[in-house]
């Protein structure tokens, strides 16, 4: 799908080079303009024996409010096997009173808000807790654009605190989604009516703007833009996701546009009568991944067709196959992980053995029933909405070694103790949570520069680095079983420079050696 040229890309290098001592991996690139494209994959080799994956890139992913931070690489050693140890640590709550939170990613911080609400916090720091921090505004959404910062608030967009995009004079601008050179949104003016069939503006409309801008304009031109009227009034979306030159994007009505070579396009009509939801897309190999409402599953779309992948992930023993939803998608670890509503399942997949594991809950109560869709159906009868306290995996946001998971019911509000006594006093208190998850193998920082440069990955004595132009950027332990295995390794063959995983390399240039000693 990518058409960006390749001025020196090296596509198979043979080599076997050991890894049992010290490996380094050099890879010299240079990522090109900053137009808000997906970066992709640097390179991907697997041990002589077959036993690992090694590889690195940037991930592409949005999930329900917030887009990975596309300048974080990923630096990665996977067991082919799919055996791997995992420890999961309970943080703070970033928000006492709150039933759930929302998490995302910048320069290497993790960011909490609850559903939007102008109260941003940032984990970490001198103190081992959140502190209060300024945000944007609206859901605090920023994006890193070259050397400068791209901010979305309520229906206005600023870049390094410039307004390029003024709100509308009538209806709202939402969801924004910068790819590929063009700023995407909806404009929807709902006239404070239900959702509908589409028939004059007066009455109502959802439209889809991708307008061509990039830094170097003062402002966004509307008049340059590629818009689409939407069949339903009301239509705004969950997830925006990218695949080489296209942006697509699902409607909360469970249409499908693609916008591609200057032209919006429908892919899937909406139906109000029928739930069809994407809440989660993911760039994994030459594929975008959705995950999608009812079914739980994650779909594949290849770039023209939308397919249904029975069983992934499964549904869980024990509970009701209605009504589910994977809400968060994410790369960690080299692995594929998803978090499935309503009963706060973590899976785990591993692309070489085709293994789906279930790693956990994210909450402990209550039971498991296939009797009830929702935990906690029977207890919330009578109150609205019925499903409040299904229970959500928000976010899971790679940082460091770590990867960071939050949980929520079916929307963070203030806990109120006389409403709800079946979760009193305390068992409200797993709704707006945060979990370190720590699972060997991997590393993610962000780069300093997008500017040509050469980032070293070092594999060394039980523990992994990443260096970017000779200075360290991040550091971490690989121990138990995946330790073990990396010093029995003898070297690292199949070089693939420029594809993997993250998808296809979309800069300028890449070039990359492996050495030992």
């Amino acid at each position: 799908m990518n058409t960006t040229p390749l001025i020196a890309l090296i596509l198979t290098s043979l080599a076997s080079v050991s890894c049992s001592a010290k490996t380094k991996i050099t890879v010299t690139f240079d990522l090109g303009r900053d137009n808000g494209q997906s970066f992709g994959s640097l390179f991907e080799a697997v041990s002589d024996d077959g036993s690992l994956v090694v590889g690195a890139g940037f991930q592409s992913a949005y999930n329900t409010l917030y887009r990975a931070d596309r300048h974080a690489i990923q630096f990665f050693i996977r067991p082919t096997d799919a055996k791997r140890e995992l420890a999961v640590e309970e943080l703070p709550r970033p928000y006492e009173n709150q039933t759930g939170v929302y998490l995302f990613g910048r320069d290497g911080t993790v960011y909490s808000t609850h559903g939007g609400a102008d109260d941003l916090k940032a984990w970490g720091g001198s103190l081992r807790g959140w502190r209060d921090v300024t945000g944007a505004g609206g859901t605090h959404e920023t994006m890193r654009i070259g050397g400068g910062s791209l901010s979305f608030g309520d229906s206005t967009v600023a870049f390094d605190g410039r307004t390029i995009l003024e709100r509308p004079v009538k209806g709202s601008y939402q969801r924004f989604f910068y790819a590929n050179g063009h700023l995407c949104f909806y404009h929807v003016h709902r006239n404070d009516k239900p959702y509908r069939p589409y028939e004059t503006d007066v009455d109502g409309f959802s439209r889809l703007y991708a307008c061509p801008w990039t830094p170097r304009q003062p402002v966004v031109d509307l008049s340059c833009a590629a818009t689409l009227t939407l069949p339903v009034v009301g239509e705004m979306t969950f997830a925006w996701g990218q695949l080489g030159g296209q942006i697509v994007t699902g409607s909360n009505i469970g249409g499908f546009y693609v916008f591609e070579n200057g032209e919006w396009r429908t892919l899937l009509e909406p139906d109000i009568a029928v739930s069809y939801q994407l809440y989660s897309t993911l760039v994994l190999g030459d594929r975008l991944l959705m995950g999608q409402y009812p079914t739980g599953r994650v779909f594949e779309y290849d770039g023209s067709e939308i397919r249904d992948q029975e069983g992934r992930p499964p549904v869980l023993e024990g509970v009701s196959d209605r009504a589910r939803e994977a809400q968060t998608t994410v790369i960690y670890g080299g692995d594929l992980m998803v978090g499935v509503w309503p009963w706060g399942e973590l899976w785990r997949f591993n692309p070489d053995s085709r293994e789906w594991n279930f790693v956990r809950r994210m909450f402990d109560h209550p039971a498991l029933s296939d009797e009830i869709v929702h935990p906690y159906d029977v207890e919330n009868r009578g109150n609205s909405p019925g499903n409040r306290w299904g229970q959500r995996v928000t976010s899971m946001i790679p940082n460091g070694p770590d990867l960071f998971i939050a949980t929520s019911a079916k929307s963070p509000f203030r806990w109120d103790p006389k409403e709800f006594p079946f979760l009193a006093p305390d068992k409200w208190k797993s709704y707006g949570k945060v979990y370190r998850v720590t699972m060997p193998g991997h590393l993610a920082v962000p780069i300093r520069s997008t500017g040509p440069t050469t980032i070293e990955f070092i594999i060394e004595d039980g523990e992994i680095a990443i260096l970017q132009d000779g200075k360290q950027l991040a550091k971490t332990t690989v121990p138990g079983s995946l330790g073990e295995r990396i010093g029995e390794s003898k070297g690292l063959e199949k070089v693939e420079w420029g594809d993997g995983i993250y998808g296809r390399f979309a800069g300028a240039s890449i070039r990359g050696s492996v050495s030992s000693r």
